[in-house]
């Protein structure tokens, strides 16, 4: 039975606080259109696509009319092209991406992701193709996006992938100079990888899915803050036990809108649902940031001392809302810092009160990791490597996905500005230290085997 209160508070979360369902995504299992024909493969992909997602627009504009939520972006996710593109060379994956864009732009959607590959143990002939084509494939694509994932709790780092990485987010970046190094923007590297992320950079459609399902992003950072505002005005002597349940019962009911318009939109397609990712997704837009949030409860910014703490409480209690919320809830679901991507995160970053380290600390308590981070131009891919490893190792040890989305500005320095339009933002270029420098330890390869199990304390 709904409640009169739910149902005013969600109105208000609409009207006033920006909510919006950040993604509706379709996933798409390519598997049944493997061929050894380039020309043929291209065909069966590009048909399945566009049949499948056909009124994924369509539908989500009339039920967006339906319900008031917008839904900011349409979105496809696919298998992982390193699999079903196994047998092509790295200028044939080109021409796969190319043909996805294609699909993409036909179809009206913002992105399609899973221009992918696994490599946690180790590289196929498609994986390092596909590895190889991602540079030209991201500058010649305007909607494809790319995820690589390098390491796992099961299988450790492999660190000849994180090697290669550097050295290929370098190249995306210097290939799109002019633009601040956008292709860069658009490819993240993992560890522990969800199967079913809806959000871009990193979905893809995972072996273990459906043919076809429906998930959604909800996003909602104006409105935990609102509430949290609200509540500390209402309620004398609010202590962070209370703030931790304000924002349990506000990530409720964010799940509880996000999943009404996701089965809505799965139910008018003919698919399945299948999942929220629950995460508190911002936008360069003001009072619609995570980092307003710290700002909320007494912080004086984003990377102030309280802050992973802070993080911490904000990814769990979010989690705990959700999960109360829904039995469907995936993805990474928690809280995203991504710099650009958030107005007061890289307004701190700009002001020097979050440094990339303290940035890196704050990765081992939130939802993902170093996201949309630039940082110098002439950063040593051994360097990017270094950093992507260390990422990757909280991710591994702690048990939790990571993520590095490092987005080297070409012919920029430490505290310039890039500026990547949309939904990317824009922010400071961040400092490396010792950024220029070799990096030998990166050179010895191999893989850093995986954390002992039954020894956890």
């Amino acid at each position: 039975m709904l409640n009169p209160k739910d149902i005013i508070a969600t109105l208000q979360m609409v009207r006033e606080e920006n909510l919006d369902l950040r993604t509706v995504t379709i996933g798409i299992n390519l598997t049944d259109c493997v061929s050894d024909d380039i020309e043929r493969f291209k065909r069966n992909i590009y048909n399945k696509i566009t049949y499948t997602a056909s009124k994924l627009v369509s539908t989500c504009q009339r039920i967006e009319r339906r319900y008031g939520i917008e839904v900011a972006n349409k979105r496809i996710s696919i298998s992982p092209i390193g699999v079903v593109a196994a047998p092509f060379n790295a200028d044939q994956m080109v021409e796969i991406a190319l043909t996805l864009d294609k699909a993409a732009d036909e179809l009206g959607v913002d992105f399609i992701g899973g221009f992918s590959a696994l490599v946690e143990k180790g590289m196929s002939a498609g994986d390092r193709a596909l590895i190889d084509s991602i540079p030209q494939a991201l500058t010649e694509s305007k909607r494809i996006c790319s995820s690589v994932n390098v390491a796992s709790t099961r299988a450790g780092l492999n660190m000849d992938a994180i090697k290669l990485m550097g050295g290929i987010i370098k190249q995306a970046a210097n290939m799109t100079a002019e633009d601040d190094g956008l292709a860069a923007a658009k490819l993240v590297v993992f560890a522990n990888i969800p199967q079913d992320v809806p959000f871009m950079a990193g979905a893809y459609l995972g072996i273990g899915e459906a043919d076809a399902v429906v998930s959604v992003g909800v996003s909602g950072p104006g409105v935990v803050k609102a509430a949290l505002e609200r509540a500390m005005d209402e309620e004398e002597g609010m202590d962070l036990s209370r703030a931790a349940d304000v924002i349990k019962q506000t990530a409720a009911r964010l799940t509880r809108a996000g999943e009404l318009v996701g089965r809505e939109v799965a139910q008018a397609l003919g698919l399945p649902f299948g999942i929220v990712d629950l995460s508190l997704a911002p936008t360069p837009n003001e009072n619609d940031s995570v980092g307003e949030i710290f700002e909320a409860v007494g912080l004086p910014a984003i990377g102030a001392p309280g802050s992973t703490a802070f993080l911490a409480m904000l990814n769990d209690a979010v989690k705990k809302g959700g999960a109360f919320a829904s039995s469907h809830v995936g993805g990474l679901s928690g809280a995203f810092i991504p710099v650009c991507e958030d107005l007061t995160i890289a307004e701190s970053a700009r002001q020097g009160t979050l440094s990339l380290e303290k940035l890196e600390a704050m990765t081992a308590v939130c939802s993902v990791g170093l996201d949309m981070v630039a940082i110098p131009g002439d950063t040593s891919a051994e360097m990017i490597s270094a950093i992507i490893a260390d990422e990757m190792a909280i991710g591994v040890i702690n048990k939790k996905t990571t993520a590095a989305r490092l987005i080297p500005a070409p012919g920029k320095k430490a505290g310039e500005h890039v500026v990547f339009g949309g939904l990317l933002g824009e922010g400071p270029v961040m400092a490396v230290n010792m950024g220029n420098q070799e990096n030998r330890f990166v050179r010895l390869g191999g893989r850093i085997p995986a954390p002992i199990q039954s020894l956890v304390n």
